[in-house]
């Protein structure tokens, strides 16, 4: 299953929800990559320990051999590093898709992260796409390529008039490319239970008929420390009330019945 993670606006936790719901998928014992296609890295950070720029043989090497002369390219496999966890690899990002946008776009290259990863599906069972906070080309070739889209919603009243933009996005890219593409749903994320402006925001969404999921992520320094020691959190604090809401949340996505609580 290839799934993106993907919203225009920043500081929503794609990266975080794209990394821990692939820990959780490789601790379940499947074989699961993570595509970091925003030229920040943190994904790559998170996983790999390294900043992307320290980094060499990245997505963006992949994809600029599509456009190269070379009589022979170098398969995908060989640009995936494998992290310290079992069964978790990463396609690591760039600073250089900055300046490699451009290019693709010009050689008419949307498609060509979709043949990638179609080609890695038969190494890997489940796989993450990690995009920036923008709709720009990385994020439109994510959107072709998957199967699946997550929208990490993060509880304010900006957020929410972003949101009808991607939707409506989204539904003119399934209409023009992918039409095999299904919106799972909205992840409320950094959600305050006790503060009565995220429990009506999430409810009058619901209400809209938006696809908001059951789970509601919390907000907790514990994200803050995974992050800072590089270790998502089924490793690091594998029964904390956030590493239980992320569990929870990959059993919905793959059909597993959870108790939902009530806003």
């Amino acid at each position: 299953m290839r799934r993106v993670v993907f919203n225009q606006k920043g500081g929503v936790g794609k990266s975080s929800i794209a990394c821990n719901l692939a820990a959780i998928s490789a601790s379940r014992g499947k074989r699961t990559l993570v595509v970091d296609l925003d030229p920040q890295g943190n994904s790559t950070q998170y996983l790999l320990g390294k900043p992307a720029e320290a980094l060499r043989d990245t997505v963006a090497d992949l994809l600029e051999q599509t456009i190269s002369f070379k009589i022979v390219n170098r398969h995908a496999d060989e640009f995936i590093h494998a992290s310290p966890f079992e069964n978790l690899s990463v396609l690591p990002s760039s600073p250089e898709l900055d300046f490699l946008e451009r290019k693709l776009e010009a050689k008419h290259k949307i498609y060509k992260l979709r043949d990638i990863l179609k080609k890695l599906g038969g190494t890997y069972e489940s796989i993450y796409i990690d995009t920036a906070p923008s709709m720009n080309f990385y994020s439109r070739s994510a959107l072709i390529a998957a199967q699946r889209c997550l929208i990490p919603f993060d509880c304010d009243d900006f957020s929410r008039q972003a949101l009808y933009n991607i939707l409506g996005e989204i539904q003119e890219l399934q209409e023009d490319h992918n039409p095999d593409l299904i919106v799972e749903g909205i992840v409320p994320n950094q959600f305050q239970s006790r503060a009565s402006l995220p429990r009506r925001l999430v409810q009058e969404l619901i209400d809209e008929g938006l696809p908001v999921l059951p789970v509601r992520l919390a907000s907790s320094v514990k994200m803050k420390e995974s992050h800072q020691l590089g270790q998502p959190l089924i490793h690091m604090a594998p029964k904390h009330p956030l590493t239980l809401q992320f569990v929870d949340l990959y059993r919905l996505l793959h059909g597993e019945k959870i108790d939902v609580q009530p806003l």
